[in-house]
């Protein structure tokens, strides 16, 4: 029954050819296909929690070290700010060049409302990150909630007697490697999945919102390629990691991303990859999930660029120290991006009320955001198992392609 990566992944690429051409001729056929991605989501969601829990109390309690994952937390950090720094940088100077904004009407469109009604404030994003409830976590997909109560879990079992402490780190090491199994066993239905997704996307949006508001979206999907050419390879052959191993590796995860427009469905696979690459296992469960909510590079450059696309629609003249601003406002408030749904333009809103920009901005970019989401979310996965990799780099638990200097 077990099928190697190269096959699987021949068969995600034929599923989305499938779904995109089901959605494009056949549309509403396409949208009776949703229950088929939606169980494929579900099933994958059902996994994350037990797997990050699992994995990260064994990898912090059973190592021992803790002022190494004190280090590794610090070193992953300042990396992330970094790198969704650049990623705020790419987007503006993105849409200052091209314009995408100009000449394009705003107007209301439904699903609007409710998505400005919820903006969040920074307080919000702050207190979101610690859970009131780990069942409650778990139920709704709490990535970084789920990391906060494991590491508190962890502290505790490491200060406990070593025979119980081995109970306990027994029975969680076990939960893993289910979990893994599990893993490979849904990942079976991932083309079925994968392509009924794609056949949604296209058969709900159709072909007509490329041509509408196609200049913002081919702005979108170059500064996103820029960014992955200019920052992340470069990022990659300074660190020494091994291109061609981490193609192989993010391959499947960014698949599974890009057609469902989910980076928590790709979070197994991708976990699964960086391991088989030679990640420690608890490195990746620690910087991956964390990466999450902290590292996404995707959604950080779609909002700057985003953000003043709506100001540009509008005919706004927004200065340049004005959008510096705005992307600062964008950097701190953009970590809560993961914690709901539709967070990207939740942010948005939350940022276009604060400059005195129209709210109407969130209503034409709701029209085409499934299709930049798909992009954007791929990015967050792969950026993130590039940290991964990095951090284990630095940590110098991982063999590099060229010899590089950790940073203190």
């Amino acid at each position: 029954m077990s099928r190697t990566p190269n096959t699987l992944t021949r068969y995600i690429f034929l599923g989305m050819a499938v779904g995109l051409l089901v959605g494009w001729l056949w549309p509403e056929f396409a949208l009776s296909l949703k229950p088929f991605s939606t169980v494929f989501i579900r099933l994958i969601k059902s996994l994350i929690a037990p797997l990050i829990f699992s994995t990260l109390v064994v990898g912090i309690a059973g190592h021992g070290n803790l002022r190494q994952v004190g280090r590794m937390g610090l070193k992953a950090l300042v990396y992330f700010e970094i790198l969704t720094t650049l990623a705020l940088i790419v987007g503006l100077v993105a849409v200052n060049t091209v314009k995408p904004g100009v000449g394009v009407t705003l107007h209301a469109a439904e699903g609007a409302s409710e998505i400005i009604a919820h903006r969040q404030t920074f307080s919000d994003v702050v207190t979101h990150i610690v859970p009131q409830s780990i069942v409650q976590a778990a139920a709704e997909g709490e990535v970084l909630q789920i990391v906060v109560f494991a590491l508190l879990f962890s502290l505790g079992l490491a200060a406990i007697p070593e025979q119980k402490r081995l109970v306990v780190l027994n029975l969680f090491d076990a939960v893993a490697e289910t979990m893994f199994k599990v893993a490979g066993i849904v990942m079976l239905y991932a083309p079925v999945g994968v392509g009924a997704a794609i056949a949604v996307t296209v058969g709900s949006r159709g072909m007509s919102v490329l041509i509408n508001l196609g200049m913002l979206i081919v702005t979108l999907y170059g500064a996103l390629l820029v960014f992955a050419v200019a920052v992340l390879v470069p990022v990659a052959l300074i660190t020494g990691v091994p291109l061609k191993r981490f193609i192989a590796a993010v391959r499947e995860p960014a698949l599974i991303a890009f057609s469902t427009t989910s980076s928590e469905a790709a979070l197994p696979k991708a976990f699964e990859g960086l391991e088989k690459m030679g990640v420690p296992r608890r490195i990746v469960a620690f910087v991956l999930p964390t990466g999450y909510s902290f590292n996404l590079d995707g959604s950080t450059l779609y909002l700057s660029l985003t953000s003043v696309f709506v100001a540009q629609a509008a005919g706004i003249d927004m200065p340049l120290p004005t959008q510096i601003l705005m992307m600062v406002t964008l950097m701190l408030t953009s970590k809560g991006v993961a914690g709901v749904p539709r967070g990207a333009l939740i942010i948005l809103a939350g940022a276009l009320s604060s400059f005195g920009l129209p709210l109407e901005g969130v209503a034409v970019i709701l029209g085409v955001d499934s299709i930049l989401d798909m992009g954007r979310t791929t990015i967050n996965v792969i950026g993130n198992c590039l940290a991964t990799v990095v951090v284990a780099r630095w940590e110098g638990e991982f063999p590099a392609a060229t010899t590089v200097t950790a940073p203190p």
